[in-house]
């Protein structure tokens, strides 16, 4: 702080402090002028009202002057007035550098404890899943929700219930966060006869046991292959091309007749971020032992 402008707060603070001591003094002090029967004369409601004097509480006197005690002792222990830095030599820095500290004591036990150990082994400690869940909200939550239940609109993947395009190991699960996954599903719809959206539609339905128009989906099948060459024959997917498996009633933009139209015609591109450069490979092993507990809570820390 330039000592102008130190100058001009201590100039502030003085006129004001000096102010509120002059008028708590004369407020205690002050004769007002009253009629014989105690009120000053001025009246409201044709005389039925009348303004009455009486001097301050005492209540009202003490805490004032406790209140403006205090102002002055805050002043003289922290900073406030221009360039004094308190007594007590106080700052912001100070205590934030303070509370990352504590915290850092409290989790380097935790980090040590943990340090070879893999996601899986993770998932078994309670004090590294508290840590994983607290990183999650903070980096995924905006997508995969405050659960991690996915987002369909968004087509962030359900990380709970157990099924993954790309394989829910802990390494595999590591490598998704790290370095994050670019999937890209084309669309059939200038390689598709016309109709032939609809019945392959209607045959991606059926291989998932929803209701389907069993005509359209004969026909369906036999224009499947197009879409074979990524997600199978038996249309179970490929984690290695994070290709989903269109069987298992799980669905990543929604498994309406519309929706599943609507990825076979459009397509669909979607990108989960690297998180390499944002966090530790110790945060994201955390987090990682947190998404593989939701989704294998049998085996993971209660």
């Amino acid at each position: 702080m330039t000592p102008f402008w130190s100058a001009w707060i201590m100039a502030l603070v003085t006129l004001n402090l000096g102010i509120t001591l002059f008028l708590f003094i004369w407020s205690t002090r002050v004769k007002i002028p009253v009629l014989p029967d105690g009120t000053t004369g001025h009246v409201w409601a044709h005389g039925v009202l009348r303004e009455a004097v009486r001097p301050l509480p005492l209540w009202w006197v003490v805490i004032s002057a406790t209140v403006f005690v205090a102002a002055i002792i805050y002043l003289v222990l922290y900073p406030g007035f221009g360039s004094h830095e308190g007594v007590l030599r106080w700052t912001m820095h100070g205590e934030l550098a303070e509370d990352v500290a504590k915290t850092r004591a409290k989790l380097e036990p935790v980090i040590a404890r943990q340090a070879e150990a893999t996601v899986e082994e993770r998932a078994l400690d309670p004090a590294t899943l508290a840590i994983g869940r607290r990183l999650f909200v903070d980096n995924c939550a905006a997508c995969h929700g405050m659960r991690g239940q996915g987002n369909q609109v968004l087509g962030a993947p359900n990380l709970t219930d157990g099924d993954w395009l790309y394989g829910g190991d802990g390494e595999t699960l590591l490598a998704s966060i790290l370095d994050g996954r670019r999937g890209m599903m084309p669309p059939a719809s200038t390689t598709l006869p016309q109709g032939g959206v609809e019945e392959v539609a209607q045959y991606v339905l059926s291989l998932s046991g929803r209701a389907n128009d069993p005509v359209k989906a004969a026909l369906g099948r036999e224009k499947f292959g197009t879409c074979a060459a990524c997600h199978g024959a038996d249309g179970k997917g490929n984690p290695a091309l994070g290709a989903p498996n269109l069987t298992d009633d799980t669905w990543l933009y929604g498994g309406s007749q519309a929706q599943v139209e609507k990825t076979i015609r459009e397509g669909r591109s979607g990108e989960m971020p690297a998180f390499r450069e944002r966090l530790t490979e110790t945060e994201a092993k955390s987090i990682a032992a947190w998404v593989y507990s939701q989704a294998n809570p049998s085996g993971a820390a209660r």
